[in-house]
Order: C-alpha cells, then structure tokens, then sequence
C-alpha cells in the first residue's frame, strides 16, 4: 500500500513539474530590460565621476529623470497602470537611456 501511494506521489510531481516547464510563449518587446530609474540615476552619477557629463548636462538628465519618476508616481495614483500609460512610460524611460547614453558619448568634457 505505502509503495502505491509513493509511486502515485512520483508521478504526481513529475507531472507537475513538466506542466510547470510548458509556459507560454512571450512577446520579446515585454521581455526586453526597460531601465529603471534607480538605474539611470547610477548611471548619471558614474557619469559626472569619470568626467563624462558637464555640469549642465547632469543638470538636464537629473530633471528629465525626476519628471520621468513624477509621470510614474502620476499613472499609480489610481492603483493601476493601464497598458496605454504603460508604453508612454517605457517610451520616456527609452528616450531618457538614449539621452544619458549620448551625452556620456559626446566627448565633452567637465573642467
């Protein structure tokens, strides 16, 4: 009786553990790594550090960044972000990587 019910009790995992490993296909674009915020704040402070970034483009990028933040903090109000809420999101956080990527690139330099 104890070796049917240990049999059943192995079946029983292995089949959820197969079931657990057929998932859904998912969409690349809602996979691919947004940035994040705190991530953009890091990459601005290392910016100014190494020199990369002058005083008034730091000054740009941290005012950019806070409205991108304040947006964030907008759309969660009401609990949820909506999917029309959310791409306008992921568009200002794209746009706001691009920015600090070119002004890090552009071989100014701080004096």
């Amino acid at each position: 009786m104890k070796t049917k019910i240990i049999i059943a009790l192995v079946i029983f995992s292995a089949s959820l553990s197969a079931s657990a490993q057929t998932t859904a296909p998912t969409n690349a674009a809602s996979t691919a790594k947004i940035s994040t915020i705190k991530n953009d704040r890091t990459r601005i402070k290392q910016g100014v550090k190494s020199g990369e970034l002058t005083k008034r483009e730091t000054a740009k990028l941290k005012a950019e960044t806070a409205r991108v933040a304040m947006e964030r903090k907008d759309y969660k109000q009401d609990g949820v972000i909506s999917p029309l809420e959310r791409k306008d999101l992921r568009k200002d956080k794209k746009q706001l990587s691009r920015n600090i990527y070119r002004q890090k690139h552009d071989r100014q330099e701080r004096h």
